[in-house]
């Protein structure tokens, strides 16, 4: 993925299909933070502050949701060309995308037991958790581009996600 024009507007990348596909499955997994993993005290006796918590994100997840697979059904956002796609987006919405890629990303790192560093990491992948090693590194990918993008850094065909042969 590559930021082709930004303006206060709208951000628009030239996505090849290979990882759009990538990018579809990382939002399909949406969310993967467990309910109840934000605490706002270490406590063990559940406040009503608490509660209340839980309850606005559980209604963010789902409004996130809502609007994860709007995008991936709107036609307008991806459109086709002889390289792939050019895939626009409003910077609010890149927001929006970034914090729904980091619900994965660390969501993902959760489900991998929460490994310290590259060897811990590593000693702790199985067959049944290299999904979420994957989608840990893919939406980590896309984050930094969308990062760079947004704070005017541009994006390079080095900062494009590596191809997957993971099929979903």
């Amino acid at each position: 993925m590559k930021l082709i024009k930004a303006n206060k507007e709208r951000l628009s990348f030239q996505i090849d299909k290979k990882e759009k596909r990538a990018l579809f499955s990382l939002l399909k997994l949406y969310p993967l933070m467990p309910a109840g993993y934000q605490r706002l005290s270490r406590s063990e006796a559940k406040s009503e502050d608490q509660e209340l918590l839980d309850e606005a994100l559980t209604t963010q997840r789902l409004e996130n949701k809502r609007q994860v697979l709007a995008m991936m059904k709107a036609k307008s956002r991806f459109r086709v060309n002889k390289n792939g796609y050019r895939f626009s987006i409003k910077p609010a919405q890149l927001e929006w995308l970034l914090q729904v890629l980091n619900d994965i990303r660390l969501g993902s790192w959760l489900s991998l037991g929460s490994p310290d560093g590259a060897v811990e990491m590593f000693a702790a992948l199985s067959e049944q958790n290299a999904p979420y090693f994957w989608a840990m590194d893919m939406a980590g990918q896309f984050q930094m581009i969308l990062l760079h993008a947004l704070t005017g850094e541009g994006s390079t065909q080095a900062d494009s996600p590596p191809s997957t042969s993971r099929e979903h």
